[in-house]
């Protein structure tokens, strides 16, 4: 399926998972798509192992954590996030490292104060390797950090390689 990136998400300067200065962070993209799914891309580095070769557990855990969290953003305004209440994940395939992998997240149901998401790690050859699903509370991001936008470096970066279009299985 060929479905449009309808936009791209801001990125921060130090944040583990989207930070583009964090040396030892995923330096994930996010792209908003047009069926309303979020979709991270990430290649995951010898940093980031468990067994050689391997994406860590916990850091599997960070990109779907972070993905779901930030689904809620599609429907509405960038300051309100998802602060995770309840996270839960089983492991399908290994990750492997220093290969791109996506994340795609979606709604399952939403009230006025939280939602229900889930999301999963798709392989290069388009298998699923981990599956998520989660509770989030809908919150401001100003109520949940000290959050500086500018100091943050909290914008969208444009790059040459953004896709216009994504093939999904």
């Amino acid at each position: 399926m060929r479905l449009k990136i309808i936009k791209k998400q801001p990125n921060s300067k130090m944040c583990f998972v989207c930070g583009v200065a964090n040396n030892f962070g995923l330096k994930s993209n996010f792209y908003e798509l047009e069926d309303g799914r979020l979709m991270a891309i990430f290649k995951p580095a010898e940093e980031h192992q468990s067994y050689p070769g391997r994406l860590h557990g916990g850091i599997a855990a960070t990109i779907l954590d972070e993905t779901i969290g930030r689904v809620i953003m599609v429907k509405g305004s960038e300051d309100i996030w998802g602060v995770t209440i309840d996270f839960s994940m089983k492991f399908r395939k290994p990750v492997p490292l220093n290969e791109e992998v996506r994340v795609l997240a979606r709604v399952v149901s939403e009230k006025s104060r939280y939602f229900l998401a889930e999301g999963e790690i798709i392989l290069a050859d388009g298998s699923v390797a981990v599956t998520a699903q989660g509770k989030y509370l809908k919150m401001d991001i100003d109520k949940i950090a000290d959050f500086d936008h500018e100091g943050e470096e909290w914008r969208v970066l444009p790059k040459g390689d953004d896709p216009d279009f994504v093939d999904l299985p």
